[in-house]
């Protein structure tokens, strides 16, 4: 499938690249607060994955080797043949994927609000569901139902409408594409025991969809990685608590 990232995406600042994938169903402003940061001192891209933003929608299965390989083609068309490599949720996935397919232009891993294992039966049939309702009904009654489990209750009210407006303005079939590749991800469990680059694995503290645990073990299986729990956050911890998320990761960047 050729790649479907074509102007949808932010190239800012210069120096060593830093390429970000946002999660779902979300667009590249998730990084916002990380792009104003980083661009003073890396140069930092962040595309709208195919069926998201303003990316074009491929209606039916979005594998995350056809994210994968969008990632690829987009380094390729700016010139950029090594980069730190960093996804949030299914961002983190894709970036799994990217490691598995490239690992030789990938200088570092952010592994934010992820998890690596393959879906289960009763998961897979969730997500396909989940996607013909997306289909169904659009984003808004999906959107309202989880907008406190993808930010704590306690979010800032701005950091909320940001959020809800990502989801809402998410095309639908974009999304269902997405989450029915998601059903059928590999599991990367021993792909992490393989990783040579420094790693970074952050999480916020009440994120249910993907917990503490969860980091944990990605920890464990990563050589060498480090692990940073962001408090008074759940599964967006770059947007909550952009301040900790950011130190985090210049930490990172500069180890």
């Amino acid at each position: 499938m050729a790649s479907e990232i074509t102007n949808a995406y932010t190239d800012r600042g210069t120096g060593d690249a830093l390429l970000l994938v946002h999660g779902h169903p979300f667009d590249r402003t998730m990084w916002d607060p990380q792009i104003e940061e980083f661009a003073r001192t890396h140069r930092v891209v962040a595309p709208d994955l195919r069926g998201y933003g303003s990316a074009p929608v491929t209606p039916g299965t979005t594998l995350l080797s056809d994210f994968a390989e969008d990632v690829r083609a987009l380094a390729d068309r700016l010139g950029i043949a090594r980069f730190t490599l960093g996804g949030l949720s299914m961002g983190g996935q894709i970036v799994m994927e990217c490691y598995r397919l490239f690992p030789e232009r990938i200088s570092g891993l952010v592994l934010a609000d992820t998890f690596p294992a393959a879906e289960t039966p009763a998961g897979r049939t969730a997500r396909r569901e989940m996607a013909d309702r997306l289909v169904r009904e659009g984003m808004k009654p999906y959107a309202d139902e989880v907008l406190e489990k993808m930010v704590a209750p306690y979010a800032d009210a701005d950091v909320k409408a940001h959020v809800h407006r990502m989801m809402v303005a998410t095309d639908p079939e974009g999304a269902a594409a997405a989450l029915r590749g998601r059903a059928e991800r590999p599991d990367y469990r021993e792909l992490l025991s393989t990783v040579t680059v420094p790693t970074l694995i952050v999480v916020g503290r009440d994120d249910t969809y993907t917990p503490v645990e969860d980091a944990e073990a990605m920890h464990a299986a990563v050589p060498g990685s480090t692990l940073v729990v962001v408090e008074s956050a759940a599964h967006l911890p770059n947007l909550e608590r952009p301040a900790e998320f950011n130190a985090a990761l210049r930490a990172h960047l500069t180890a």
